[in-house]
């Protein structure tokens, strides 16, 4: 059972990433068509590195550790499917400004329904869980904490005071 898991869940991630990249492609285009400035274009490559990591890390854990489901695989399986629903509310609320890269379309307003009238950052809460619970429902613990330090780092450090500093231009 565990393996038919593993393979599922692989199959769902990639199948999910493949159309938030098409996604996120489109509404590219269409936000370059009215003028955008993208920000961070030079950070973006280490997040695909870090996600691209993340797939083959629990993975390849996953097969040397059995593959067998966590200790409490039910625990981090219901995680990962809280976080899918704020990462889809997340993209709903934003529509056609949701992006994988940082995008400030000129004269459009910040979004701040759904998720975003409480949380700034409600897709890379979803995202930070979803790093951590997957590996964790297949015991993949150094998955879970190495690509969790790593995307931390990344977040605070760099992704959201870049993302921060292309609001405040688009808020003057």
């Amino acid at each position: 059972m565990a393996t038919t898991v593993l393979c599922g869940m692989a199959i769902f991630i990639t199948v999910q990433r493949l159309f938030e990249l098409r996604l996120a492609a489109r509404n590219r285009a269409r936000a370059l068509a009215k003028g955008a400035q993208e920000f961070g274009a030079n950070h973006y490559p280490l997040f695909i590195v870090l996600h691209t990591g993340w797939m083959l890390g629990w993975l390849l854990e996953a097969y040397a550790r059995g593959p067998d489901l966590g200790e409490r695989w039910y625990f981090w399986l219901g995680l990962f499917m809280a976080a899918q629903g704020l990462r889809y509310w997340a993209i709903a609320s934003l529509g056609r400004f949701w992006n994988t890269r940082i995008l400030i379309v000129p004269g459009e307003s910040r979004v701040r329904r759904g998720p975003y009238r409480w949380l700034a950052h409600p897709n890379y809460l979803a995202v930070a869980v979803e790093l951590a619970a997957v590996p964790l429902i297949f015991g993949a613990w150094i998955t879970a904490l190495g690509v969790s330090i790593l995307n931390g780092v990344l977040l605070l450090a760099v992704r959201i005071p870049t993302e921060k500093a292309a609001l405040r231009r688009m808020d003057e």
